[in-house]
């Protein structure tokens, strides 16, 4: 199928829907981060009356995305539903649905330790079977089906957003800026790497490394580098000089990764800095995507 067009005067809902351990809920946080509003295990009864809340505050709940699956009942008659009530109003409704070989779901489930929502004395494949055979007309709902197996979080980023696409204007460029550690490789779907490995590391101080580059004691000690303001304003130069060929040349999305050694203090400090910067360069959508902050 076609990938839907993002409308300006309706918005977009989006509803996931799949398998345990398929990607979901990280699916979810990557709309999150382009600023959807996102709501993960909503109830199916609960879908209607969202739908009402969403009439009701429609610049609040313009882009929504509902992650509906087995934890709460079978989502299917709620989404038909849904649909049906959505086509009344005009407003685009895709259906996503995320599953993945039972290898890949089994080694999910022992990897975290988790327990598979329909796991019994059995195991869990014994769950993952049940749940496929319980899922099945939510498949059929689907406008699109994607195996999650073996992707990264990159390769599902890339996946969803060429299925759903972000607002915006015809010529403007889609920046992500992905943030990673060396030490478990560079991202594959970067255009641009920069390797900033160069800045004193916040790990070695005490109080900083449990902390994070989202947090201001470590971007602080980042940006208080004179080393880091230089490098950030030699990125933004070249971008400046590079963003509008890119789009003259017709693409439409440039992915900019940052790295350092474990991709959790300096390239997430200098991405959320990077960002702020480019968003006032006009024509411009900026997206930022930290791989390893949950490892």
């Amino acid at each position: 199928m076609r990938p839907a067009r993002a409308t300006r005067g309706q918005g977009h809902v989006v509803i996931i829907s799949g398998l345990s351990g398929a990607g979901k809920s990280q699916a979810s946080k990557l709309f999150e981060d382009l600023g959807y509003y996102c709501v993960d295990n909503l109830p199916p009864d609960l879908l209607d009356g969202f739908i009402g809340l969403r009439d009701a505050d429609p610049i609040r709940y313009r882009n929504v995305v509902l992650v509906l699956d087995i934890r709460a009942g079978d989502p299917a008659p709620a989404i038909e539903t849904a649909r049906a009530g959505l086509a009344k109003r005009d407003a685009p409704l895709q259906v996503l649905y995320l599953e993945a070989s039972d290898a890949n779901l089994i080694s999910r489930f022992s990897e975290t330790r988790h327990r598979h929502p329909l796991q019994t004395r059995s195991g869990v494949q014994a769950g993952i079977i049940e749940e496929r055979e319980r899922l099945a007309r939510t498949r059929e709902l689907a406008d699109h089906v994607i195996d999650t197996s073996g992707l990264s979080i990159g390769q599902l980023k890339e996946r969803l957003f060429s299925i759903v696409p972000r607002e915006g204007a015809a010529d403007e460029l889609l920046i992500d800026i992905l943030t990673f550690g060396f030490k478990f490789g560079i991202p594959i779907e970067a255009d641009l790497v920069f390797d900033v490995r160069f800045l004193t590391n916040p790990y070695y101080v005490p109080d900083l490394k449990p902390l994070s580059g989202l947090q201001s004691p470590v971007r602080d000690y980042v940006m208080g580098q004179p080393a880091a303001s230089r490098f950030l304003d030699l990125v933004v130069e070249l971008l400046e000089l590079t963003v509008p060929a890119y789009r003259s040349e017709g693409k439409s999305r440039l992915t900019i990764a940052l790295g350092c050694t474990g991709g959790y203090h300096r390239s997430i400090a200098l991405a959320e800095e990077l960002a702020e910067r480019l968003r006032g360069m006009g024509s411009t959508s900026v997206a930022v995507f930290h791989r390893e902050l949950e490892r």
